[in-house]
């Protein structure tokens, strides 16, 4: 799950130790959303920035919310189609897991997996909320902390 740092970083989760997952304005990732569990756990990386990257983990505690962004005149994110009785997006609950020790950055995940493999590294990709197969998710895992190969 995306996020520019100086809208809502890790840090910023970490301080608040929950948060809804708003503002998301896309058909495909709010439809990803649908389909986390709570429990599930989430990457955490930082977009529009230098260099962007994984940060961190954070686990989804709610599902299927309503983004009360959509009823806000006055939010960025309002959608007049969208009513209480009939909201067009939802979102998850998520709560701070940890801060990696490290950036995963991108650089790095590109030479470490194939558009395939991970979305996130495929050209013109801008989906703000993705899948990740557990294969690759435990081999991020395993670029955060390399001494959990030896074990």
């Amino acid at each position: 799950m995306k996020s520019e740092p100086d809208t809502y970083s890790i840090t910023d989760l970490q301080r608040q130790h929950r948060t809804i997952w708003d503002g998301v304005r896309n058909y495909q990732a709010r439809n990803f959303m649908r389909l986390m569990q709570p429990g599930d756990l989430a990457f955490f990386y930082h977009s529009n920035t230098n260099p962007p990257g994984i940060v961190g983990l954070m686990r989804i505690v709610e599902k299927n919310l309503p983004d009360p962004t959509q009823f806000d005149p006055k939010s960025d994110y309002y959608d007049p189609k969208s009513t209480p009785d009939s909201p067009r997006w939802q979102t998850v609950m998520v709560e701070f897991v940890q801060i990696f020790p490290h950036i995963l950055e991108l650089s790095l995940l590109k030479q470490q997996f194939t558009e395939e493999e991970l979305m996130l590294v495929k050209k013109g990709n801008r989906l703000s909320v993705m899948p990740i197969i557990p294969m690759v998710a435990h081999k991020i895992l395993e670029l955060v902390n390399p001494q959990t190969n030896s074990e």
